[in-house]
């Protein structure tokens, strides 16, 4: 069922700091921001060839990443992602395996425009798991 690791994502409090980092320390080439109002987020990817590092800066107080910086106020990870060929089927997959799927359990579109769910972090060892259709 799983494919590849597509990104892992880090929280971070200023999205703009976190890109001046990633690019004065690292070196590495920065996408440029895309607002997801639908998740609450600003996201840049950081291309690594194989992966990609997701920064997330919250869009606006309700934002689960708000929630999240709250608890941990410089940032870390807060998931990884990875991707399937049939999103559905993996939902169902994770439900027969007693599995939680967080919201509705109806895919929802990512930041690359693919249809993505996120498995509930006690499932999976306290790492909250972002998959997405390949």
């Amino acid at each position: 069922m799983l494919g590849r690791l597509n990104h892992v994502a880090l929280a971070v409090p200023d999205l703009s700091a976190a890109v001046g980092r990633y690019q004065a320390m690292l070196g590495a080439e920065v996408s440029a921001p895309v607002a997801l109002p639908e998740h609450g987020v600003t996201v840049v990817f950081v291309d690594l060839g194989n992966t990609k590092i997701e920064l997330l800066e919250p869009l606006g107080d309700n934002s689960p990443i708000a929630a999240f910086l709250a608890k941990s106020p410089k940032g870390g990870m807060h998931h990884v992602c990875y991707e399937v060929s049939d999103i559905r089927a993996a939902r169902d997959r994770i439900l027969a395996a007693g599995g939680r799927v967080v919201g509705d359990g109806e895919p929802r579109t990512g930041a690359h425009g693919k249809p993505v769910l996120f498995v509930h972090p006690g499932d999976l060892f306290g790492t909250l798991t972002e998959l997405e259709e390949a």
